[in-house]
């Protein structure tokens, strides 16, 4: 058993952040498909809001990475702020 004691602050933030990062183009990618099959079906045409929605192509792959990276920084903060309390997380390592 191996007790994790500290966590580095910017590398639990950018790891979060690049993950968070992912599931946003992912979101981005259903959010944009879906408004396109759906104006297809209602109206049978695009307009303005269909290539609004490609935006968030871009956009929520950079909001979702912000957020990820800001609770990235605030978790290992208080992790490590609470492990020096409580003595940290048990954890098994193989070798």
């Amino acid at each position: 058993m191996t007790r994790l004691k500290k966590i580095r602050v910017l590398s639990l933030a950018k790891l979060q952040g690049i993950l968070f990062a992912y599931v946003g183009l992912l979101c981005g990618i259903l959010y944009s498909f879906g408004g396109f099959i759906y104006d297809l079906v209602t109206t049978g045409s695009l307009n303005l809001g269909t290539a609004l929605a490609f935006f968030a192509l871009i956009g929520m792959p950079l909001s979702f990475a912000s957020f990820g990276f800001i609770a990235g920084l605030i978790l290992a903060v208080l992790y490590n702020l609470f492990s020096r309390l409580f003595g940290g997380a048990d954890i098994d390592l193989a070798h």
